[in-house]
């Protein structure tokens, strides 16, 4: 009697093996593939490629996510990166946590281009998986930075004491010193986070910062930022920034929050691009001195809370205004792009 003999299924036999893929799990499924239950099964995934482009609204660009062979497990309040071996098997499970670093709080303050450098290189980390999502939070001393889209009636029309430096993030232009608290968080967006609902993220932090401190604020459609409502105190005005950008799925720069800024140096230019608002500070809303290092404890609460990446009910808007990114310049103005650094 003759016996058919059994296909080896063995790894690799028979068969060209497959290089490890990253897929992304829920935490029940991620439990069964690491005990080696049904959660093996073979999956098929598209994989969606983000370009790196220049966005809009404190936006620019996105980038395509590097093939790492590693699988991005989201739970409830943090994600998990879980390496794998030949045909998917698990050889490594790490938990991935949010990285405070208070860089240079006053007096001690950070050269723009200092952080920018530390910025790209933690954001190189990130992408190649050497490092977890990380949150600078810093003091910058007098400077302003402008973006490509940055048209020249909206530059500072006296340089003195702060220099201007091209960057490569969305939006315009706008104002970094001291009194201001900046924060450049480096985190990988997860695939179900599209860069507009990241900004939404930080917008929404910030929004839970003000209340903290008995400061209401809110969104205006059409303008990226943190804003109040016109009131007897004046029109509407911005009390927090966002730039952003997002290259191979990693997002770098970020927002800045005034505390006691001196908010003369804003008189000197066009904040954002926005000629029909103002700009405020906690201080100047509260009637009393607020210091940065008052507000970085809630910071670093509500961004760990917000970058955990859960469900969230946004604050509501206010009414929507005009986007100055689509607004035409005045005529006989010359729109200038200028090269990122």
């Amino acid at each position: 009697m003759q016996h058919r003999q059994r296909p080896d299924l063995r790894p690799g036999a028979g068969h060209r093996r497959r290089p490890a893929r990253r897929r992304r799990l829920t935490p029940t499924s991620a439990a069964r593939h690491h005990s080696g239950g049904d959660g093996q099964r073979r999956h098929h995934h598209r994989h969606h490629h983000r370009h790196d482009h220049a966005g809009e609204s404190g936006v620019a660009g996105a980038g395509t996510r590097d093939p790492h062979g590693t699988f991005l497990l989201r739970g409830s309040d943090r994600c998990t990166w879980l390496s794998t071996g030949p045909r998917g098997a698990p050889s490594r499970l790490e938990a991935v946590t949010l990285t405070f670093r208070e860089d240079g709080l006053g007096p001690a303050f950070v050269d723009y281009v200092t952080a920018w450098d530390l910025q790209r290189e933690l954001h190189a980390e990130v992408v190649a998986g050497e490092r977890t999502d990380t949150v600078l939070l810093l003091e910058h001393p007098a400077v302003f930075t402008a973006s490509r889209r940055t048209a020249e009636h909206e530059r500072p029309t006296d340089t003195a004491g702060a220099p201007v430096i091209e960057v490569d993030r969305g939006g315009k232009i706008t104002f970094h010193g001291p009194g201001q608290l900046v924060g450049y968080p480096i985190v990988r967006l997860p695939d179900h986070v599209k860069v507009v609902d990241y900004v939404r993220r930080l917008e929404e932090a910030i929004i839970a910062v003000c209340a903290d401190f008995g400061v209401t604020t809110a969104r205006i459609p059409g303008r990226t930022g943190v804003w109040l409502r016109a009131d007897d105190k004046g029109g509407e005005r911005k009390i927090a920034a966002i730039g952003i950008r997002v290259r191979k799925g990693v997002a770098m720069h970020g927002f800045s929050l005034n505390c006691n800024v001196d908010l003369s140096w804003y008189d000197r230019f066009v904040p954002c691009g926005i000629s029909d608002a103002d700009v405020t500070s906690l201080s100047a809303e509260l009637g009393r001195d607020v210091p940065v290092r008052e507000v970085v404890a809630s910071v670093r609460r509500h961004l760990d809370e917000l970058l955990a990446w859960g469900p969230f009910v946004p604050t509501p808007d206010y009414d929507a205004r005009p986007d100055p990114a689509k607004t035409p310049a005045p005529v006989g103005v010359a729109v200038l792009s200028y090269p990122a650094r």
